[in-house]
């Protein structure tokens, strides 16, 4: 039975709810879809992510960042979280839904390599940096939800990359804009652009269009992938999760009907046009079913889901009663039947022998 929320950690709580109302809008809006017990563990999660994120960005020492980060997960694993709101709230998710560690590590992993504005040569190069910033993410959701199967944490990490490519096209003039891009290099080169030059004057050009495109495509691509996984989620999550899936892909349906120019537009979705894909996901939540076959997991998130096999098995293996020896059982066995025989007045030695 998952342990209740305290006094204190229901204001912590709150706290998280007023971080998020200022963070992601998406996310704010399908969360209220989650039944409360997931909810209130996907706002105290989102806090702490939001909170990480922001200080290896603007901190003076991106390796700094990292070393306090760690440090205060350290404390949070061991129920002795630090004196503030999002590593209280984070722990008492740690402690009610075993969180593997490996999915944190990972995120704040992700969160370096955007501090030191790492570049991406491939789509398989770029699909490792979102499965540590998102697919991690999609990850935790699903673990705390409840099922622990490999199948469905690989589809969600999927459903996470898919929402991270569909931010990165979305975004690449704002990035641009403080030097970083975040596109396959190589697709650029394959258009004749130059990653650098273009980078001191980006201009939307019909060559950057069809690589945004090849990127948008390929989250069409994951997007379809992984509404296989949330068939797999508690039939109250799914809605939740299927509305976060209609709305980051509108995202990019958005950003083709505005031109497919990132660098002078931001692709934006009406609330109206939200209301209408939350009764979209509601509907369609209804109606999904379980695939027997699936497609194995993208290489970029395939350690997340091992590992947090390894993590499940761990923890069954804490909370399984441990079988006795079985040299243990048979001398039991011996031990009664010479009882049973001695009561009875049955020589022990014809036992014996």
């Amino acid at each position: 039975m998952p342990l209740p929320f305290t006094d204190q950690a229901d204001r912590d709580l709150a706290a998280c709810v007023e971080m998020m109302r200022g963070g992601s809008k998406t996310f704010f809006a399908a969360s209220r879809l989650l039944p409360k017990r997931i909810r209130d563990a996907a706002i105290a999660l989102y806090a702490f992510c939001r909170v990480a994120d922001d200080m290896v960005d603007l901190g003076d020492s991106i390796e700094r960042s990292l070393k306090v980060l760690h440090h205060r997960l350290d404390r949070i694993y061991v129920g002795q979280p630090e004196n503030t709101v999002e590593d209280r709230a984070l722990a008492v998710v740690v402690q009610r839904h075993a969180l593997p560690r490996h999915l944190l590590d990972a995120l704040l992993d992700g969160f370096g390599w955007d501090g030191h504005e790492r570049r991406y040569e491939t789509m398989e190069d770029l699909h490792g940096y979102a499965a540590r910033v998102a697919g991690s993410v999609g990850a935790m959701m699903c673990w705390i939800m409840g099922p622990q199967q490999a199948v469905t944490l690989a589809r969600a990490c999927e459903l996470g990359v898919a929402m991270q490519l569909t931010n990165i096209a979305r975004d690449v003039g704002e990035d641009a804009r403080i030097g970083r891009v975040y596109l396959p290099l190589q697709w650029m080169r394959e258009e004749g652009i130059d990653p650098n030059a273009w980078l001191l004057a980006p201009v939307c050009t019909p060559a950057l269009q069809r690589v945004i495109e090849r990127v948008l495509q390929e989250a069409d691509s994951l997007y379809k992938q992984s509404v296989a996984g949330i068939a797999h989620l508690p039939r109250d999550c799914r809605s939740a999760i299927m509305s976060a899936h209609l709305i980051y892909a509108e995202i990019g349906h958005q950003l083709r009907r505005i031109g497919m120019d990132p660098v002078n537009h931001r692709s934006v979705v009406s609330g109206k046009r939200k209301l209408w894909l939350l009764a979209c996901a509601w509907l369609q939540s209804r109606w999904l079913t379980v695939q027997r076959h699936q497609p194995q997991p993208l290489a970029g998130i395939a350690y997340l889901v091992e590992q947090c096999q390894l993590s499940a098995q761990t923890t069954m293996d804490m909370t399984l009663p441990k079988p006795p020896r079985i040299e243990s059982m048979l001398n039991m066995l011996e031990r009664l039947e010479i009882q049973r025989r001695q009561i009875s007045g049955v020589p022990v030695n014809r036992f014996q022998r």
